[in-house]
């Protein structure tokens, strides 16, 4: 199994947090030799939990084994109103979301943006238009909005295989072509539906969408939630996975992302208060599902 597991390698990704020393935030001696140990003994599957009521499923799970020597360092908001919480999904493509080109007051979408044509920025993912969304209109048409319009970037990354020093950029990020085939066996996987004597209307499923989004924003809206799901496609939406996603671009490494809904972002389905009752319930499945996916690895 151990020779197996090198060969499947999902990727070694480590978190470390820790007190910066001195003023330019270097890492300390200590640290480097913890992450030089841990390489050596690697390789690994790495599993990364953003917080707290996420990691106890794991820890709490008999699959988990504590390493004495080592450190071990999820769910999301939904956004495609055909699925429900306690659903786990697993994206085919991740983007950064949060990425944007403001443009002035006046402008639209034929006009150029500012510093687009040293190709620094694009016009080529799409926009929001602010205006929208207004509530009040004007003959019928909506009024223009002071914020006018915000475009989607790409992120500029350095790939280890790419020419030093030449940028290149990236918005949907694939997740490995192997991972996201086995991940399609998780459509049988049993998932929890109850917490305590409160259940979801239906069973939770395990299935693969298109795309899911991240940006340093936590989504509770549901204009924002619709357009994303409308204009992208996305499914789930969450804070980290695409950050995860272009370090493993960058670095060349395979990676999945498996994500449990928590919600449907910004409200309005059946259930009331969702987040806050089958939060749980979203954390379990989505460890229930990490689980199931490493064992299909390992078969």
């Amino acid at each position: 199994m151990v020779s197996h597991l090198r060969m499947v390698l999902l990727g070694f990704l480590v978190v470390v947090v820790g007190i910066s020393s001195g003023a330019y935030g270097a890492i300390s001696n200590d640290i480097l030799k913890n992450i030089e140990r841990i390489n050596k003994r690697g390789p690994y599957l790495g599993i990364v939990v953003p917080n707290s009521f996420e990691m106890d499923p794991l820890l709490q799970s008999p699959s988990f084994v504590v390493d004495d020597h080592f450190p071990y360092l999820d769910v999301s908001g939904n956004a495609n109103p055909d699925l429900q919480i306690g659903d786990v999904t697993i994206p085919q493509y991740w983007a950064h979301t949060g990425l944007w080109n403001w443009q002035r007051y006046g402008d639209g979408p034929k006009d150029e943006l500012a510093l687009e044509s040293g190709g620094d920025y694009t016009r080529k993912i799409g926009y929001l238009e602010f205006s929208d969304y207004n509530n009040v209109s004007k003959n019928g048409k909506p009024v223009a909005n002071l914020l006018n319009n915000v475009w989607y970037q790409p992120e500029e990354i350095f790939p280890v295989y790419g020419t030093p020093e030449i940028r290149q950029h990236a918005f949907w990020v694939p997740v490995d072509k192997h991972y996201f085939t086995v991940a399609k066996k998780l459509k049988d996987l049993k998932l929890g539906s109850c917490v305590n004597t409160t259940c979801l209307p239906r069973t939770p499923i395990a299935v693969r969408v298109k795309r899911g989004a991240s940006a340093n924003v936590f989504v509770d809206n549901s204009a924002y939630r619709s357009f994303l799901n409308t204009k992208f496609n996305v499914t789930p939406i969450d804070m980290e996975s695409a950050a995860v996603a272009l370090v493993c671009l960058q670095q060349k490494t395979p990676f999945i992302a498996i994500r449990s809904l928590s919600d449907l972002a910004g409200g309005g389905s059946a259930l009331s208060n969702e987040a806050d009752i089958f939060s749980s319930l979203a954390a379990q499945n989505a460890v229930d599902a990490v689980i199931g996916f490493i064992a299909l690895l390992l078969s």
